[in-house]
């Protein structure tokens, strides 16, 4: 039994926390969001183990950007870390959308981006 415990252990790495499923539901999010199909992610970080669950990312929109040269980044946060993710919040840079936001402008924002990625996941 200890055995096994140890094995365990051995084989539960950082990498193996990541989460693809809310890795690509972010993507998700900032290719809507910046209205772009193609997207060059650079470093990707998941917390699914946190409490909103979620991903923050660099990118570019230049295609062959080395992933040094991203420094802009994009974050989501969830309700769930299985589908469906319902998407609670989202920053663009410093810039962060929520259901709650007091500027219209951006409450608008993250109501559509919630509504797209909702679509794609019912693709």
């Amino acid at each position: 039994m200890k055995t096994s415990w140890i094995l365990l252990m051995l084989l539960a790495s950082p990498a193996a926390a990541q989460s693809s499923q809310i890795e690509n539901a972010c993507t998700t999010v900032a290719k809507n969001f910046l209205l772009t199909d193609n997207l060059n992610v650079g470093i990707v970080q998941s917390f699914p183990e946190l409490k909103p669950p979620g991903v923050r990312m660099t990118y570019g929109l230049r295609q062959g950007t080395p992933k040094s040269d991203m420094s802009d980044t994009f974050a989501c946060e969830f309700q769930s870390t299985e589908p469906p993710f319902n998407l609670t919040r989202f920053c663009a840079s410093t810039t962060c959308y929520a259901a709650d936001d007091g500027d219209a402008d951006r409450k608008r924002r993250f109501a559509e981006m919630r509504i797209l990625l909702d679509r794609a996941q019912k693709k």
